[in-house]
């Protein structure tokens, strides 16, 4: 995997996380299935940025991966990165 394609994919999963767990998306689509997942299992996965990011990475780090090994860490890698992205705009922004 080159480093290009490994930024595009970090970059890839932190804005769809970002969208489904802190923004309400457009004409208000992401909030609405937020309020309808509610308290369920998936409503408590879009309030997790951290639960959140290992899923959205988890298709992708599948699709690169040549194996079962290298999919696993690029998933967790792309996660990772997602999270750190995630918190360098937080601790920037100011947000509470």
């Amino acid at each position: 995997m080159t480093a290009y394609l490994f930024l595009i994919s970090v970059l890839s999963v932190w804005r769809v996380t970002h969208l489904i767990q802190a923004e309400d998306g457009p004409f208000d689509v992401i909030y609405k299935l937020r309020k309808l997942a509610g308290k369920s299992f998936f409503g408590s996965l879009m309030d997790c940025f951290f639960c959140l990011s290992i899923w959205v990475a988890l298709p992708i780090g599948i699709y690169f991966g040549n194996n079962w090994i290298e999919s696993i860490l690029l998933v967790l890698s792309f996660s990772a990165a997602a999270i750190f992205l995630e918190q360098i705009i937080m601790k920037k922004s100011n947000y509470p």
